[in-house]
């Protein structure tokens, strides 16, 4: 299974913006800029750094539902909020780290056993696991034109 999306950006960094566009559509164009990912006026637009945030809530919840499921509890809600910690330092952004808050409303499970579903969920949903690995890249630059 691959999952693809694309990002296009237009102009300088501070001026300049892009637009991010996701395989399943659920993306389409969708704006973003210097200020949708570094201020905080309230800009309208998404950035690099929420969309990480809203994949790992989503893969930790649904895998925290799944392992529910297989112990024989059935959650009435799971909701999850991811908080994506970045930083300035050493003249770079760095993510330091995600903090991930869940509350669920699982009948029957005492909190012992919620508590281990959810690190074993932590641990093992992909997207964590995907936050490590190895990245490989191919760059193709297209040649000027003559004038």
């Amino acid at each position: 299974m691959k999952r693809k999306a694309s990002a296009v950006w237009n102009g300088s960094l501070k001026e300049g913006k892009g637009n991010l566009t996701t395989q399943s559509g659920a993306l389409k164009q969708q704006m973003y800029s210097f200020n949708t990912r570094f201020g905080e006026d309230g800009t309208v637009g998404t950035n690099p750094e929420e969309l990480i945030a809203a994949a790992h809530a989503g893969c930790f919840t649904m895998a925290t539902g799944a392992t529910l499921n297989g112990e024989g509890y059935i959650p009435e809600e799971l909701s999850t909020e991811a908080t994506l910690d970045l930083v300035f330092e050493n003249g770079g952004y760095v993510i330091k780290g995600i903090h991930l808050e869940l509350t669920g409303n699982v009948p029957g499970i005492d909190n012992t056993k919620f508590q281990e579903i959810a690190q074993n969920a932590k641990a093992n949903c992909p997207v964590s696991k995907a936050l490590s690995v190895p990245i490989t890249l191919t760059a193709s630059l297209v040649a000027e034109k003559a004038v």
